[in-house]
């Protein structure tokens, strides 16, 4: 869940200017089982079931390039997963399957693996190999977990540093954001391959949007770690009213009007999480009943949760 400076992790902007965010991993889950089989096969179950012989033959372009990428070249394996949140509502699942799938890939090995290291192969399975024109956040806070500074440098390499915030600030913090779903999915692909392009060829509005995202950011962490919720409230508002200029995909009338309905209702401020066109809206409440009546009279259906602190983990 991005908190600020969301859009700044892109390799296009990044490698020019570097990304700055901070992001949190709440208690919703993607989970990868594995199980040993006695056929020499390979299965894989998703929302689709495959019975193969070699990772060669997956058509789950994750599936198959993570074993590639860890020489499953022989194996009796069958593979299956499963999440609390549908895939396409911002949330980051793609990049939480793709660290629990390489977590437990190298637990079947015995492999020791860090954080760092866990979100670097899921990032170059994603973009490096796979091509998708998308961030390095999720794979990164869903490794490590928690409400977490990222810096995106230029040369590729990243930084972390935990957020400090007091635990009286963080529990505040937790009771008073709500989430609801809009019920429209969206791939986000699509919607940041547009940024993406524009960020390549330097296009100005797209540059000076990102540069802002980029200083909100920094002024959510300054928000948080004084304790001031009500300061970053306002700030995910600003920050909305911005996002939502660099695509006409990022939002519609429907959204658009569910979002002013929760700024009249309880709510400080909020956004549109993710790419954008769909998913989950986040609000901060200053009146959080009055928010979660007004939400379900319109059909909302909120989503509760907590911060999640472990990052990506084996279940044994």
């Amino acid at each position: 869940m991005p908190l600020g400076g969301g859009g700044t992790d892109l390799r296009s902007y990044y490698s020019k200017h570097g990304g700055f965010l901070v992001t949190a991993a709440i208690d919703k889950y993607v989970y990868v089982t594995l199980h040993e089989t006695f056929a020499q096969e390979l299965i894989v179950k998703y929302s689709q079931m495959e019975r193969v012989k070699s990772f060669s033959e997956v058509r789950h372009p994750i599936v198959r390039e993570a074993l590639r990428l860890l020489d499953f070249s022989d194996v009796n394996l069958e593979i299956t997963s499963m999440a609390d949140i549908p895939a396409g509502t911002g949330l980051g699942s793609s990049g939480s399957f793709t660290t629990a799938l390489l977590k437990g890939l190298h637990a079947y090995k015995q492999h020791i693996i860090h954080p760092r290291e866990l979100a670097q192969q899921a990032c170059e399975i994603e973009i490096d190999i796979l091509g998708e024109p998308i961030g390095k956040q999720d794979q990164f806070i869903s490794a490590y977990g928690g409400l977490t500074c990222f810096t995106f440098n230029a040369d590729e390499t990243v930084e972390s540093s935990a957020l400090g915030i007091h635990a009286e600030v963080l529990h505040s913090l937790e009771d008073n954001l709500c989430l609801f779903f809009t019920g429209y999915s969206r791939s986000a692909s699509e919607i940041l391959k547009d940024q993406d392009d524009k960020s390549k060829v330097a296009d100005s509005a797209m540059m000076e949007n990102l540069h802002t995202i980029k200083e909100l950011g920094f002024r959510v962490r300054t928000a948080l770690e004084a304790g001031n919720i009500n300061e970053f409230g306002c700030i995910m508002h600003e920050h909305w009213q911005i996002k939502r200029k660099r695509s006409s995909s990022m939002s519609n009338s429907v959204i658009d009007n569910w979002y002013e309905l929760g700024i009249k209702n309880g709510a400080i401020g909020g956004k549109l999480i993710g790419a954008g066109g769909g998913g989950f809206l986040l609000f901060l409440c200053q009146d959080k009943e009055k928010l979660r009546s007004t939400m379900k009279t319109v059909g909302l259906k909120e989503v509760r949760f907590r911060f999640d602190f472990e990052g990506t983990k084996r279940i044994v």
